[in-house]
């Protein structure tokens, strides 16, 4: 969409993304905080064009600790709660809600404003300064966050966006007029109310499509969502000499003080409360407002400029239209700009504080699954769930709980319809795990036609003789040994003693029609194969895993009471040729057979290579004592990789069972052999059409290997320790298309990365799985899945077939309608996984789900769910790197979340100026957490991002939960040093960004992957001591692994807290010191999403203004 924005009643270019510039890195910063250690990086986005002047607000460096004062305020509403912490803390922002709103320091103010004639005061008041004709365009451009309609209820769909109600202001001295002229934070009642602070009394909201009165006067506005923001141009930017107008937002239009009130056009703020920050803003913004932000209670609006934090912290990666990195200040003309001011970052949506407000609003509260197309809490808030007839959240998620009733309205909206299924899901310990229902050799009770399994869902009629189906309205009889009669209300009468009539999650025992070949199948067995070439032995590897083994083989899955498990393991190493292990109970030595002939695998031995631990505990002791001294003089470097899983896949055929392979392998397969590679690593195809090369396997002999190890049921896990390339992108297929699990370890030396790979090694053992699996996914007639994402092999469009699925494995499914739905019988979702259990029992486990439908977007827009969204978005952006360039793929989403964005702005918000910023309450993440998957290293890598972890980080994300995606992409920091010490609860988190971080602090950071401990260099001495154990900053030793064993109530606290983490998460974080201004930094501000990154990527304020100006793009 490279049309001009919706700009032309102001006659004025788009805000700020044609040839902006950085402020506020001229090494400046403000007082209190230091000058980066890295220095200024000043530099335009390449891919802006340096034409046009830009409009909005750029922010000074993050190397400052509180938001600059000269700020432009916001003018509407701001959000309540977007903070509820202390104003004086600089970790998140002003918070007191009663305070009074600091006046904009470097404002002027215009005295002498009066009312419109003809509106009435209400309850939001404005001050707008006067514009000059050439500041007006600027002034238009700028965005306002504000939040949302005035009406409490959006509008019914049929009121369309349109121009504002009268003509745009043109002089200084004509007030706004009509709808267009407000610019609030209000939730509708569509909306679930997700972050409005009740601290003080909200404000009036007139009905649904009246216009609000607009007032001039000039009582400071107060906050109750994201209002007129203002961002004016960007420093360096010349004006087009043939504009003329009001000054720029920094500088007093006639010549006034800066620090008096300006009065005039600006829109209306509510001013329910004195003026002071909401909750959940973190700091007032002061300076001249300009249309604003509008965050509807689910809304977001247009017009902002890129933020700048070039001197601060690295993020994540590029942005799609920022085609390159910064690379220096352009100077227009050479002539100095007037410093201009930045759009606070504390006015717009933070992830803390919508987090934090769920946490307290529902954290308490069981979350009860009997209602229909109820919206579960965030995944980053601790609740209990109770199973009343749907799935519970941790099982199946949805991006929309309300979807739409036809497909063309699906497609206006362009909101996915997705769910995010996690069918083998860890439940809390105080919830109970699905019940096992056994039916007998007639086996679970299925529709005819369609084949769903019964659920609380169908239908009982003629007095409980027959059943109609709710997915496919087939009517089946019912098996004289399940018929019961009905009680007065149509409900079975043994309703609460069924759990597939009365819960949304079950399990079937299945019969042997369920089977494969119609045979029981035989327990599944585990083969360890490990690598014993130079740089395996040399590293430490083989000698700790033989070590480790020897315990964790008393861990295998076993079922619930079962004393021993069902699991038989075997033991294979290789280098060139593979050596398998007789390790037969009866041997009293093992023996050892050599295949070299590795063009056409076989496997040498049946009895003895597959044995119950505990018969041959004695002989695998003596083989895992033996490996390591056999093999410690090798020389041999080269190693195969295709034929060990080969050797593994014909163990489990000559068994005739499902397992898993634990392959532990150290680099490139070079040996001539089936599988053979080759080093293709190639940095210079980076944003060029052919980088798609990077992430397709290098031969199709692994995709044709996956396909006979799924047909097995052979699931392949792979551990990697490599010191240079070994493409992961071709060796990981296997891996990823039979549902198992990737490890990478980097330079592995025993010691210092021993611990992550053993505690990884001990939980991938030990996890619940299924295998042999097969998943199908049914809906009720409207509706049907089309698409699935995940670690999974399709053979057909329907049939999701998995080696294995173990606990922490999703599958991301999108739908599509193939007909239109009723909003009286809602929508419905079946889950069926079939799996073999450990114990080699083949089991049958559902879930169900029943979502709402609407023929209102406003009710579409108040029930989605935005991590369940953004989940979904970056599988999809992971897998269109397949087939497409990065930059292709990142304009893709970014066109889709502006669609979905501008949409709401326009069927759902009330009428405002098209300077606001207006998001769905449910979606004001939706810009910073997209931000953070564009800047990710698969779509936008730094120089120092290898190509194999682009590949690895790829595939992990392929089958990340909820949960794990908020975290990854959003990482987690916590000020360590506010911990308190007698409370089990963590400190609250504070924004991914440097301005956050306080010189005196210590923070502790973690995305699932990564645990740091940030140390500034002003952190009291006591804190250090009683933390590290050393006197002074200078003395911390940054290369210590753990956290020293002290006894005090700080060090346990803080280790508590990261073995708790740790616990949370799926793989072990191994932990990095970083010290402020150490070389490490650099890293870790390669987390600190909200930030500008090295590579290019936007910090979260400009992208907001970027896509604030595709929204209007699309409006317009």
């Amino acid at each position: 969409m490279n049309q001009q924005g919706h700009m032309a009643s102001y006659g004025q270019p788009q805000p700020g993304y044609q040839g902006y510039q950085q402020f506020g890195y001229n090494s400046q910063h403000t007082a209190g905080v230091p000058p980066s250690q890295y220095g200024p990086y000043n530099g335009p986005v390449q891919g802006y064009q340096q034409t046009a002047v830009p409009q909005g607000l750029l922010r000074p460096s993050p190397a400052s600790g509180a938001p600059p004062t000269s700020l432009p305020p916001l003018t509407a509403v701001q959000q309540p709660a977007y903070n509820q912490y202390g104003q004086g803390d600089v970790q998140n922002g002003p918070a007191v809600p009663n305070q009074m709103q600091r006046p904009p320091v470097s404002q002027s103010y215009m005295p002498g404003n009066t009312l419109q004639s003809g509106s009435q005061p209400m309850p939001y008041q404005q001050y707008a300064p006067q514009l000059s004709a050439q500041q007006l365009p600027n002034q238009m451009a700028g965005m306002q966050i504000s939040g949302g309609s005035i009406n409490r209820a959006p509008p019914p769909v049929s009121q369309g966006y349109g121009p504002p109600a009268s003509h745009p202001q043109t002089t200084a001295s004509l007030p706004p007029t009509g709808p267009a002229a407000y610019t609030q934070y209000s939730t509708p009642q569509q909306n679930i109310p997700s972050s409005i602070s009740h601290g003080g009394s909200l404000p009036q909201h007139p009905f649904p499509g009246q216009p609000a009165p607009v007032s001039t006067c000039t009582s400071p506005p107060t906050p109750t969502g994201l209002a007129g923001v203002n961002l004016p141009p960007p420093p360096g930017a010349q004006r087009p000499p043939t504009m003329h107008g009001p000054p720029l937002p920094g500088q007093s239009p006639t010549g006034l003080p800066p620090s008096q009130p300006p009065t005039g056009l600006y829109p209306s703020q509510p001013n329910h409360r004195s003026a002071g920050p909401q909750p959940g803003m973190t700091g007032v913004v002061p300076g001249p407002p300009t249309q604003g932000f509008q965050v509807h209670p689910t809304q977001p609006s247009q017009g902002f400029i890129p933020q700048q934090n070039g001197s601060f912290g690295q993020m994540r990666a590029p942005q799609p239209n920022y085609a390159a990195p910064y690379t220096g200040t352009p100077s227009y003309n050479n002539q100095p700009q007037p410093q201009q001011k930045r759009l606070d970052p504390d006015s717009i949506p933070s992830p803390i504080q919508v987090i934090e407000d769920d946490k307290s609003n529902r954290g308490s509260e069981p979350f009860s699954t009997g209602v229909r197309g109820q919206v579960p809490p965030l995944v980053t808030t601790d609740f209990m769930v109770k199973d009343q007839g749907n799935s519970s959240p941790r099982f199946i998620r949805c991006a929309a709980y309300n979807i739409p009733c036809t497909s063309d309205m699906a497609k206006q909206c362009q909101v996915p319809l997705t769910a995010v299924i996690k069918p083998l899901a860890t439940l809390p310990v105080d919830e109970t795990p699905p019940y096992i229902i056994d039916h007998g050799e007639t086996g679970p009770i299925r529709c005819n036609r369609c084949k769903a399994y019964m659920c609380p869902y169908m239908q009982f009629i003629e007095g409980g003789r027959r059943f109609q189906c709710a997915f496919c309205s087939c009517v089946t009889e019912v098996l004289p040994h399940y018929f019961q009669h009905l009680d007065h209300t149509g409900k079975r009468v043994d309703y609460y003693d069924r759990p597939e009539l009365s819960l949304g999650s079950y399990e079937f025992l299945a019969t042997v029609d369920y089977c494969k070949n119609n045979k029981v199948p035989n327990p599944p067995a585990f083969i360890f194969m490990i690598d014993v070439s130079y740089n395996a032995l040399k590293s430490g590897l083989v000698h700790l895993l033989c070590e480790e083994l020897k315990t964790l083989l008393d861990y295998l899955p076993r079922e619930g009471n079962a004393e021993e498990s069902s699991i038989r393991v075997g033991f294979v190493t290789y280098n060139k040729v593979l050596h398998f292990y007789n390790v037969k109970s009866s041997l009293a030595q093992p023996q050892m057979m050599v295949v070299s002939d590795i063009a056409d695998m076989f496997v040498p031995l049946l009895d003895g290579f597959l044995v119950n631990v505990n018969e041959s505990r004695a002989v695998i002791n003596s083989l895992l004592e033996q490996i390591p001294e056999m093999f410690a003089d090798t020389r041999e470097t080269e190693t195969v990789f295709g034929p060990v899983i080969q050797a593994g896949l014909e163990a489990l055929k000559a068994a005739e069972c499902a397992g898993k392979l634990f392959i532990f392998h150290s680099t490139l397969p070079l040996a001539e052999a089936p599988g053979k590679l080759k080093n293709r690593d190639d940095k210079k195809l980076i944003n060029t059409d052919k980088e798609k090369a990077l992430f397709q396997p290098q031969t199709s002999f692994y995709g044709n290997l996956a396909k006979e190890c799924v047909a097995q049921g052979c699931c392949v896990d792979l551990f990697l320790f490599p010191n240079q390339y070994v493409d992961v992108a071709t060796l990981g297929l296997v891996t990823y298309q039979t549902g198992g699990s990737i490890y990478k370890y980097t330079y592995f030396q025993a010691q210092a990365d021993g611990e992550r790979f053993l505690n990884d090694l001990h939980r991938d053992v030990r996890k619940v799985i299924g295998f042999d699996s097969v998943m199908r996914v049914r809906t009720s007639t409207g509706i049907r899945a089309t698409d699935f994402f995940g670690s999974v092999y399709m053979s057909n469009t329907t049939d999701v077939e998995l080696a294995a699925l173990d606990c922490d494995k999703t599958i991301t499914v999108e739908f599509k309608h193939d007909d239109k739905l009723n909003e009286d019988n809602g929508a419905l979702l079946q889950c069926a996984l079939l799996y073999t259990s450990c114990s080699g029992q083949r089991r049958l486990r559902v879930h169900n789900l029943s979502l709402n439908c609407c023929t209102q977007l406003a009710d579409l827009y108040r029930n989605c769910e935005t991590d369940t969204l953004i989940n979904y978005f970056v599988k999809l952006a992971y897998r269109g790197v397949l087939s497409n360039p990065t930059k292709t793929v990142r304009d893709t989403l970014i066109n889709q979340s502006a669609q979905i964005l501008a949409c709401y702005r326009k069927n759902c918000a009330s009428p405002s100026s098209a300077g606001q910023l207006i998001l769905p309450e449910c979606m004001k993440l939706l810009p910073v957490y997209l931000n953070c998957v564009l800047k990710s290293d698969v779509l936008q890598p730094g120089a120092e991002v290898s190509t194999d972890d682009r590949a690895y980080i790829r595939q992990l994300v392929a089958s990340m939960d909820v949960a794990e995606t908020n975290v990854f992409f959003y990482p987690r920091l916590l000020p360590v040093h506010k911990m308190d010490v007698d409370s089990d609860d963590f400190p609250v988190a504070i924004r991914c960004s440097e301005e956050r971080l306080s010189k005196g602090g210590i923070y502790l950071l973690e995305n699932g992957l990564n645990l740091f401990i940030w140390v500034g260099m002003n952190t009291q001495h006591d804190l250090i001591q009683s933390i590290f154990n050393v006197q002074s900053f200078g003395q911390i030793d940054s290369a210590l692994a753990a956290l020293p064993l002290l006894d005090n109530p700080y060090s346990k606290k803080l280790r508590s807290m990261v073995d708790m983490i740790r616990a949370q998460r799926p793989r072990f974080m191994k932990l990095l010191i970083v010290k402020q201004e150490d070389k490490m930094e650099l890293l870790f501000k390669h987390f600190l999403m909200e930030d500008k990154n090295l590579n290019g990527g936007a910090s979260y304020v400009d992208f907001l203004c970027h896509m604030h100006k595709e929204i209007r793009q699309l409006l317009s």
